[in-house]
């Protein structure tokens, strides 16, 4: 009974690979997955509380920011050769040539947020590094349960340097676009 030996190994989906995947079909247009260090992932479905919560912190950041940042909504960027993420809202650098043609990338994302109902810890891990360790130069997590914001500032390696949370009446202003700022209360308003 001799014979080779076989060692499975996994295959590590580029951000390449995986676009191809996708204008190719291999997922219907209602399945919900993202490219996260080279594994595809399934997203949580969205619930009404975390609709809504998307939808009201987009019209607020919209209003605010004006023409100074495009409000990216449940849209993918692209991080390195190995993860395309969808947050639930960017803010991203207006460019003269748009987007059309690429994606936005690390650098031209001014503020990733993702909003948490059910997926708290994955936020605050997976998904921390992984922005952090692409330069995404702030992060928000909007904690559904908490009814609180936490802000990550300062990316590395190892994470953000700095955490702040804030909850009520509490503002939480956006550090690429001074005057731009939310209240916490504001993003759960009923």
């Amino acid at each position: 009974m001799g014979g080779a030996v076989f060692t499975p190994t996994r295959t590590v989906v580029t951000v390449r690979r995986f676009q191809d995947m996708v204008a190719a079909g291999v997922w219907r247009d209602d399945e919900r997955i993202e490219l996260i260090d080279g594994e595809i992932v399934d997203m949580a479905p969205i619930g009404g509380a975390h609709a809504w919560c998307v939808t009201r912190v987009a019209e607020l950041l919209r209003t605010r920011v004006g023409d100074r940042a495009h409000v990216w909504v449940q849209l993918p960027i692209v991080l390195g050769e190995r993860s395309q993420p969808q947050p639930d809202l960017a803010l991203i650098r207006d460019k003269a040539e748009g987007y059309d043609a690429a994606l936005p990338s690390a650098e031209d994302v001014l503020l990733a947020i993702e909003v948490s109902d059910t997926t708290l810890g994955y936020h605050r891990g997976t998904k921390l590094r992984l922005y952090a360790a692409h330069g995404v130069p702030e992060y928000w997590v909007v904690d559904l349960h908490g009814e609180r914001i936490e802000a990550y500032r300062g990316p590395g390696a190892a994470g953000y340097a700095s955490r702040e949370g804030v909850s009520g009446d509490d503002p939480l202003t956006v550090a690429a676009l001074p005057g731009v700022a939310l209240r916490a209360g504001d993003c759960f308003a009923r």
